[in-house]
This record gives C-alpha cells, sequence and structure tokens, in this order.
C-alpha cells in the first residue's frame, strides 16, 4: 500500500479522545447501579499512575487496528474501539505500578515522576494497581450503549490473556526468575512475547476485534502485532544503554545494574539495532498480506517502535 500518513496529527486527535475518556471514567464517583463512588486517596494514587504521561502506544494501536477492519459509520465499533483503547492502557499503568515497586524492579522513576510506590506508599501503589486492572474490564463491559455483549465478551478474553499468566504476568514472572541467569536468544525471545508482546499485540487485536475482520486480516494482524510486540522490547533494551534517564523518562542502565539478560547483552548493540529492523520489516510485510485498505496508521507506528529515541 503506497501513500503516508501524518503520525503526529493522526495520534493527535486520538489521544485527545483517550485522555478525555481516561480523565472520566477514572473517577471517585459511583459506577452505574451503585450508591458510593471509591476513596478519594484510592482514585488520586490511580490518576497519578495513569494520567498526563506516557507514549499510549497500546491504545494508539488499539485504534489504528480499528480504522484499519471497521466500518468508520460503525457507532458500536468505534465505542467499542475507544473503551478498549483505554481498559489496555489501564492495563499497561496497572502493569508499571507494579514492576516499578520494591519487591519487583524496585524502580523510583517513571515517565519523567516518582513511581507511584515512592509518591503514595507501597500499601496504596499495590492497591492502585489492583483497581486499575478491575477498572479495564469494568470499561470493556458497559450496562448500556451501542456496544455488543459479544463484542464486550470477546475484548474481555482477548485482554485477560494478554495480561495474564499466559501473557504478560507470566512473561514477568520468567523475567524475575532470569536474573543473572544465561538466556539463549530462543529464551530471551519466548519471555519478552509475553512480557511485553503480548500486550502490545493483544492491543492489535482488540482493535481489529472491534468489528468481524476476516481470516486472512486477522491472521496478517496477528503476525503484525507479535512483530511490533518483540521490536518494542528490542528497542527498549538498546535505549536502556544509548540513552539518559531524562530522556526515557525512566532510570537508564537499571537492566545492567541488576544483571538482566537483554538484547544487547545477548547479542551485541549493533546486531541488537539489525534485528529491530528485521522486525519492522516483518510487520510491515504482514500489513502487505492483510489485503486491508487502511492500513497507513498501523505503518507508521511500526515505524515509530523501532525508529523512537525514548
Amino acid at each position: 500500500m503506497s501513500g503516508v500518513v501524518d503520525l503526529e496529527h493522526w495520534s493527535h486527535v486520538r489521544l485527545a479522545q483517550v485522555e478525555q475518556a481516561l480523565e472520566r471514567w477514572v473517577t471517585a464517583e459511583a459506577p452505574q447501579g451503585l450508591d458510593h463512588g471509591a476513596p478519594a486517596a484510592l482514585v488520586e494514587a490511580m490518576r497519578y499512575a495513569v494520567l498526563d504521561g506516557g507514549k499510549r502506544l497500546r491504545p494508539l494501536l488499539v485504534l489504528a487496528a480499528h480504522e484499519a477492519v471497521c466500518d468508520p459509520q460503525d457507532a458500536g465499533a468505534a465505542q467499542a474501539a475507544l473503551r478498549a483503547a483505554c481498559a489496555v492502557e489501564l492495563i499497561h499503568a496497572y502493569s508499571l505500578v507494579h514492576d516499578d515497586m520494591p519487591c519487583m524492579d524496585n524502580d523510583v522513576l517513571r515517565r519523567g515522576k516518582p513511581t507511584v510506590h515512592v509518591q503514595f506508599g507501597q500499601a496504596s501503589a499495590l492497591l492502585a494497581g489492583d483497581a486499575l486492572q478491575a477498572l479495564a474490564f469494568e470499561l470493556l463491559t458497559p450496562l448500556d450503549g451501542p456496544v455488543p455483549p459479544a463484542t464486550q465478551a470477546r475484548l474481555c478474553g482477548l485482554l485477560a490473556r494478554a495480561a495474564g499468566s499466559a501473557g504478560m504476568a507470566g512473561g514477568q514472572a520468567i523475567d524475575l526468575a532470569s536474573v543473572g541467569q544465561p538466556l539463549t536468544e530462543r529464551q530471551l525471545r519466548e519471555m519478552h512475547e509475553l512480557k511485553t508482546g503480548a500486550l502490545l499485540q493483544g492491543s492489535v487485536l482488540m482493535g481489529a476485534h472491534c468489528g468481524t475482520p476476516n481470516a486472512t486480516a486477522l491472521a496478517a494482524l496477528e503476525c503484525y502485532g507479535a512483530a511490533i510486540g518483540l521490536a518494542f522490547q528490542v528497542v527498549d533494551d538498546i535505549l536502556d544503554v544509548t540513552a539518559d534517564s531524562a530522556t526515557l523518562g525512566k532510570t537508564a542502565g537499571k537492566d545492567a545494574d541488576n544483571n538482566k539478560p537483554t538484547y544487547v547483552s545477548l547479542m551485541g548493540l549493533r546486531a541488537s539495532q539489525a534485528y529491530a529492523q528485521q522486525l519492522l520489516a516483518q510487520a510491515l510485510a504482514a500489513l502487505d498480506a492483510s489485503a486491508l485498505a487502511h492500513t497507513l496508521a498501523l505503518r507508521a507506528l511500526a515505524d515509530m517502535v523501532v525508529n523512537r529515541a525514548s
């Protein structure tokens, strides 16, 4: 497919929608059907964790895949995509809150500001992460509106699998067990396919499943999501040794300090950079095979993942 998209403008418009929705939905107000809302202190920590920060890559992937597959006039699909975009960002935010805690990575800086447990204490951080995870599934299951129940169920299943023991949480468990251990390239790839890749691939698939993708398109989007999911982690490993903390918004050099296996420690910097470009080519080839007409945003996001500076 030829052509380009102005990714900055495209992202600005869609992220404004996501930010407004997160601002509205991460609140102490009582949910529909309940007489009481959430404790204000807990919601403050939740909002600190998720609002006004981060690349929002996962929501953008949801929305780009939705636009590639769905009829733009389908109000139910559009509402499902916005809710899915916010839900996947809530899951990502909860994972960062928990990963940064002393029992995990013990980090003090995230998105250019103190981590949640530093700002609010460990107990509040743990509860904020738990509440963000629960809220993600609440957003996917509105009691009324145009999102069909079958779509709600499908999106919940995709998100649960991407975030659970066979996805992100499982990958984090392997990561913690691998500190100081020599891993093969296959073992490292499998770990990151779960820890990082599963939620990125899941974001693509959630966007697609807001509509009804055909088998060819769905298989291609699965391959695309797998490629950029792994590429994101390869580039993260590269940036951990080439960028500073101010640029990254988190502590640079943390992986090496903690003796964690990375693509750079296993393959070297130059080979890791070449591998990231190979994964980008795989992602773009998958879009070529999708037979979808509107993939420019997905292409631009793949390029951004691999060639980003932070």
